[in-house]
């Protein structure tokens, strides 16, 4: 079942980590069956707070999305997202 990442940022700390992150987290993907569906366009905020930012991600099942998030070269770039802003992150499973 597909399984979708959804990543939204509540606000950035430092930038330059951010800059980082971008690339190492983009390189992390390779090899992996990751499709991305939204990344940082426009956000309408119809109810809570307001994010900086959002993406989503799907994988084809969770066992994809974990080999993918747990693997080595996402765990490094993680390390700079979370230096870099703070994050809400989960996945869900598609219908």
């Amino acid at each position: 079942m597909t399984v979708y990442g959804v990543f939204t940022r509540e606000h950035t700390i430092d930038q330059a980590e951010m800059d980082i992150y971008g690339p190492a987290a983009a390189a992390a993907g390779v090899g992996h069956p990751v499709t991305p569906l939204a990344f940082y366009g426009p956000i309408e905020t119809l109810e809570g707070s307001k994010v900086e930012g959002a993406v989503i991600i799907s994988f084809p099942t969770l066992e994809d999305a974990h080999a993918w998030y747990y693997s080595p070269a996402y765990q490094a770039a993680k390390e700079h997202r979370l230096k870099g802003a703070d994050y809400r992150v989960f996945f869900v499973e598609g219908v």
